[in-house]
């Protein structure tokens, strides 16, 4: 993977996780981000499930954006 796709893929990463985490957080108190309410449409369990996913996929994102998998060694 090339550099400039690391940076998207890491960026993505970041702004994924970070809005699950923010959306997990304010859904604690209440609150919900007018474009994730979508998710909790469907019942609390499946919008938690779908809010740890986005923390989950962000965290791989950020994970595989930083790691250089030509020099691994098997």
């Amino acid at each position: 993977m090339n550099e400039n796709k690391k940076v998207i893929v890491t960026t993505i990463g970041f702004l994924l996780a970070g809005v699950g985490f923010l959306a997990l957080v304010l859904s604690l108190v209440g609150v919900k981000l007018s474009y994730l309410v979508w998710l909790d449409r469907s019942g609390p369990l499946f919008g938690f499930v779908g809010k740890l996913v986005m923390i989950i996929a962000g965290i791989i994102m950020i994970y595989m954006g930083k790691t250089d998998l030509e020099q691994e060694e098997v």
